[in-house]
């Protein structure tokens, strides 16, 4: 019994004591539940701010993610809306049917040619008043309802016959000799080396002069394409005959260049003819290089008189518009006859001995023309051709040159032409020059 009592009487004193805390009893009962308000509303306002700035945050986010999804969408619309910029396209490009636009090939001194890429690997060179050429890709289809002054040549064009001589060096230049399989020349009469061990080692084959080719082997070998210089047009049944044999001509017309780089740029049409662009890009680069060192050189005034004998005793001087008398120029000399008055088209003009005496007597330097007749191997043979030749001032001051067989065949090289023109009227060493040799 005591002990259940004592257990009754603790439960009730725990219950009293627990009536007095929830009454305020103990003197603090006032303060107490005003801090316990206080707390709660605190805790109360706490909570609420929290509640407030999660739904502030989430509605910023939410904003955001609304901007954000705003403007990407009006990106992605606005990208869907672009409309396709078209390349344009030259006035001069042919219209193929089936084949888009894609560009025309950048020339920075050649103007006798053209070259537009068409998208799928397809070229068109166009040469004025020679024709449009287009460069089928080798397993590509031939455009369909081709106009008729369009001349179709499907690559690879490796059985070409090249009667263009002074073209050989541009091919040989970019690593083409291979698609050179027919030879307007005999070995003894190339002086590109690469031609010449082609033609020993049989991988090139002698078919005829470009007035006398040999068509029997142009048929025999395939030939693809004839490359003739402007010497064809004066044997034009021979120009028909090989067209006749459904064999194409492209007639290279490099010689109407003004500037002399534009003769070497030629090398990009014959890039494109065998599919070498880039080397071709590259060796130009490399010849232009050679002529940018020279620009800002101021000309020299020294007059340089470029020149050769013909059988019948004429003097045969280049056209003031013919790419020699510009390299002189570029190289800081003068040509003797940059005046000269002449409606003639071609690249060379006869003129008497007489009016050529009087003209260039006075000239610093002869640098004779020995790339088609003979070259001077002394000044004896100058006097030879005429004894006139005693009284000019460049040959009683020890100023006679001659430039080489080599000359003429060198097209990939003009650079360093024009080099040694500067080399010469700025009285640099004799053997620093390739191309123009000294005569005593």
């Amino acid at each position: 019994m005591k002990h259940r009592f004592r257990k009754v009487t603790i439960v009730l004193a725990l219950l009293l004591a627990a009536i007095l805390l929830m009454s305020g009893c103990g003197g603090s009962g006032n303060s107490g539940s005003s801090d316990s308000s206080t707390k709660a509303e605190s805790v109360s306002e706490s909570k609420s701010e929290a509640v407030s700035e999660s739904k502030s945050e989430a509605a910023e986010a939410s904003s955001v993610s609304a901007a954000e999804t705003s403007a990407q969408t009006a990106q992605s619309s606005d990208e869907e809306s672009e409309p396709h910029i078209e390349v344009e396209i030259p006035e001069d490009a042919p219209e193929i049917n089936g084949l888009v636009f894609q560009e025309q090939t950048p020339l920075q001194y050649a103007e006798c040619f053209a070259i537009y890429r068409y998208e799928g690997g397809y070229s068109c060179i166009v040469i004025p008043t020679v024709g449009n050429f287009l460069v089928v890709p080798e397993g590509a289809q031939v455009p369909d309802g081709l106009s008729d002054d369009i001349i179709v040549l499907q690559q690879p064009l490796d059985t070409i016959y090249m009667a263009a001589t002074s073209s050989m060096a541009l091919v040989a230049a970019i690593d083409g000799i291979d698609n050179i399989r027919l030879s307007s020349l005999q070995a003894s009469g190339w002086y590109v080396r690469e031609a010449i061990d082609a033609m020993n080692e049989g991988r090139m084959l002698f078919s005829g002069k470009y007035s006398e080719p040999d068509y029997e082997t142009m048929i025999d070998e395939n030939c693809c394409l004839a490359v003739e210089s402007r010497m064809i047009y004066h044997t034009p049944k021979v120009m028909e005959m090989i067209q006749d044999l459904g064999i194409p001509v492209l007639v290279d017309i490099s010689s109407n260049e003004d500037h002399p780089l534009g003769r070497t740029e030629w090398v990009k049409m014959y890039a494109a003819l065998i599919g070498k662009e880039a080397e071709a890009e590259a060796f130009f680069d490399s010849q232009a290089a050679i002529v940018e060192e020279l620009k800002d050189f101021e000309n020299t005034g020294k007059t340089i008189a470029f020149f050769n004998v013909n059988a019948d005793g004429s003097a045969v001087i280049r056209t003031p518009t013919d790419y020699v008398p510009k390299m002189i120029d570029i190289a800081g000399g003068k040509y003797m006859f940059a005046d000269y008055q002449t409606d003639v088209t071609s690249s060379t003009i006869h003129i008497s001995m007489e009016e050529f005496y009087a003209k260039a007597i006075d000239a610093d330097y002869i640098v004779y023309n020995g790339s088609i007749v003979q070259p001077l191997t002394s000044v004896q043979d100058l006097l030879a051709l005429d004894p006139l030749f005693a009284d000019f001032k460049a040959v009683k001051e020890g100023n006679v040159y001659t430039v080489g067989r080599d000359f003429y065949q060198a097209t990939d090289d003009s650079g360093t032409m024009i080099r040694d023109f500067y080399l010469l009227v700025t009285g640099a060493e004799d053997s620093q020059m390739k191309y123009v040799t000294h005569v005593e």
